[in-house]
């Protein structure tokens, strides 16, 4: 299917790794041009380099996206090098561990800044370029927001922020026809989640107790997968879609793990 997203410009926020990386490989083999925002030159570069090896145009913006002005900065490269732009990924963030036991007051709002903040500021500074294209806006989210974890309020109550958002803007966004809907995300194997696991002291055991849980096939879902849906929540085969969180997760979150 031809998502007719050939030279759509797209802002993939923690574009180069991970989830994000995923994303953008999927807009590249749609004909997309993602442009990366993030603080790391050194992976966005790697990451530029190794999308474009496939004969893809791939933009980078530099952005410490707890700096609101880095944020604005970011939006405003992007419309000056581009002209346009006709889609946003939110997706940068870290499951950062502060819970209510072991957390404070600072802890848990420098987790919201990292983690719901910057996709306000995101959406803010490019909805100018977004109301001329029509475009649409997805935010990535977390199950944390629906299951819990535990010892991680602050991540958790960010994605739920995320959810409140993406249900909020397409309401208020209606009148320029730009839809906005959330991908919503639960086991993801990705560089983050690796780590996260190898705190544990058998991190093979702790991988397999989780994935036996995922009810759709016993595995984690791609980052490949993750892509596949934005990009068509991006592309008009969506254009009827709006307010939505979709959840791709294998069922983990709605359905009996003990199937």
């Amino acid at each position: 299917m031809d998502l007719e997203l050939k030279g759509k410009i797209i802002i993939v926020t923690g574009g180069s790794k991970g989830i994000g990386y995923g994303i953008c490989e999927r807009l590249v083999q749609e004909g997309a041009i993602p442009v990366i925002v993030g603080r790391n030159k050194k992976t966005i570069l790697e990451a530029v380099e190794q999308l474009s090896k496939k004969g893809a145009s791939v933009g980078f913006a530099l952005a410490e996206l707890t700096d609101p002005k880095q944020c604005q900065e970011a939006v405003d490269t992007v419309r000056r090098q581009y002209g346009k732009i006709d889609g946003l990924v939110n997706n940068a963030g870290v499951n950062d561990s502060i819970g209510l036991e072991s957390g404070n007051h600072k802890a848990f709002m420098d987790s919201i800044q990292k983690n719901l903040t910057h996709y306000y500021l995101m959406a803010h500074h490019a909805l100018p370029a977004l109301k001329i294209a029509k475009g649409s806006i997805v935010n990535i989210g977390s199950k944390t927001s629906f299951t819990g974890q535990g010892g991680t309020s602050g991540y958790a109550a960010a994605n739920g922020g995320r959810n409140a958002l993406t249900r909020e803007w397409a309401v208020e966004l209606l009148p320029y026809s730009i839809r906005v809907n959330a991908v919503i995300v639960a086991e993801c194997y990705t560089p983050l989640y690796k780590k996260w696991i190898q705190t544990f002291s058998n991190p093979e055991k702790k991988l397999k107790e989780i994935t036996q849980n995922i009810p759709l096939g016993n595995r984690m879902t791609t980052a490949q997968e993750i892509g596949d849906t934005v990009a068509f929540l991006l592309s008009e085969r969506s254009s009827h879609t709006t307010g939505q969180l979709i959840f791709v997760d294998g069922g983990y979150s709605h359905l009996d793990r003990s199937l």
